[in-house]
């Protein structure tokens, strides 16, 4: 079973959300950011959201974001520059913004951030399934993007999990 945050279901764990500043990287092996329109503006700036990120990728664990979420990395740095620089990166595309006519909605376009931030930013087809795996970062285009970026993180777990067994 599945467990979200100590929680036995979903439903249990939603009914008694966590706030985002008591959650500690070195707790867990991995961190998911799901998708939405929401995290452009309420994780975009956020102090708590921003340490998380960063102490989750300075101790090599894995940040998966998909969709609009790529977006919080913008005020992420590491070593004084951008995460995103010089790094496979993706998420939602000024196309999949367009064809759901919020381009003028949002307070910027995820594709457009990550290449500004000097993010090497690739997109596949329209709302189908795209991942970009960088290192520890895992970025998805959009909503399909969600299954193969657990899966990504899983892989990667199990990776390090090896890893540390062999130099037992």
């Amino acid at each position: 079973m599945v467990q979200f945050l100590g929680f036995r279901s979903e439903t249990h764990a939603l009914a008694n959300t966590i706030q985002l500043a008591t959650i500690k990287a070195d707790q867990f092996g991995a961190v998911f950011y799901p998708g939405g329109h929401g995290p452009l503006w309420d994780l975009a700036n956020d102090e708590d959201s921003i340490a998380l990120i960063q102490k989750m990728i300075t101790t090599e664990k894995a940040v998966a974001l998909v969709c609009h979420v790529p977006g919080v990395l913008k005020d992420v740095m590491l070593d004084g520059a951008p995460l995103v620089k010089g790094r496979q990166v993706t998420g939602f595309s000024n196309t999949e913004e367009e064809a759901a006519y919020l381009t003028k909605m949002v307070p910027f376009l995820v594709e457009d951030e990550l290449k500004q931030l000097g993010g090497l930013y690739a997109k596949g087809p329209d709302w189908g399934a795209f991942i970009k795996v960088d290192g520890n970062l895992i970025t998805g285009q959009n909503p399909a993007s969600s299954a193969p970026g657990v899966c990504s993180i899983l892989k990667l777990i199990q990776a390090k999990e090896a890893l540390e067994t062999v130099s037992r």
